[in-house]
């Protein structure tokens, strides 16, 4: 079985630039992310939130609009908990039916599963290690401001409905600086890779 790593760290903090460089090295990346914009899409999950929030969730087109959701969920924890009860297992199962069909093609070295909230959801026990991708809070304020025009309040408000940085990154097996240049993130992944015994041909 090709070994499934966990991609999680702060907002900003550059995952999508780690998971980029390992799949550079053979590793096949799965968004959690992407699955979570699918659960979205399908009519079962849509009738639910519907249902619990009626037609505020969905947009001209009658399908749902994420920005809508999320500007009440991450104002009120218990509605995000109540839109986590209903996406996260329809994102699960379909995680791990990519990993199935990921593990019989004879190209891929390793998966990597990118996901924000992987502990919060529990994935975590599909990876077999876990990386923390680690900035300084003001590198990861200045890459969101400049990618999504998001301020330090906006930040701040959906790292309260995250576990505390803190936590993540002492439940991980790894933790990679990441407040360098790519390339300094990419020695630091490709070291790590032949650590863990991923990465054997020469450097």
């Amino acid at each position: 079985m090709k070994p499934v790593l966990g991609l999680i760290g702060g907002i900003g903090s550059g995952k999508s630039q780690a998971a980029a460089e390992l799949a550079r090295h053979g590793g096949r990346v799965l968004s959690g992310d992407a699955a979570g914009h699918e659960a979205l899409l399908q009519p079962e999950v849509r009738d639910r939130l519907v249902q619990r929030w009626g037609g505020r969730v969905l947009n001209e087109s009658g399908e749902i609009d994420r920005r809508k959701v999320g500007a009440f969920v991450f104002a009120d924890l218990a509605e995000l908990k109540a839109l986590e009860a209903i996406v996260h297992p329809w994102i699960e199962r379909r995680l791990r039916k990519e990993i199935t069909t990921a593990q019989a093609d004879p190209d891929i070295r390793f998966l990597v599963l990118d996901a924000a909230i992987m502990l919060e959801a529990g994935w975590n026990r599909i990876c077999d290690k876990v990386i923390f991708v680690d900035a300084p809070r003001e590198v990861r304020l200045r890459r969101l401001a400049e990618q999504r025009g998001w301020d330090a309040g906006e930040v701040a408000r959906r790292e309260r409905a995250q576990m505390p940085l803190a936590e993540k990154r002492k439940q991980a097996d790894a933790v990679l600086m990441n407040d360098g240049s790519p390339e300094e993130l990419a020695r630091e992944l490709e070291s790590l890779l032949r650590r863990w015994g991923l990465l054997t041909c020469p450097p």
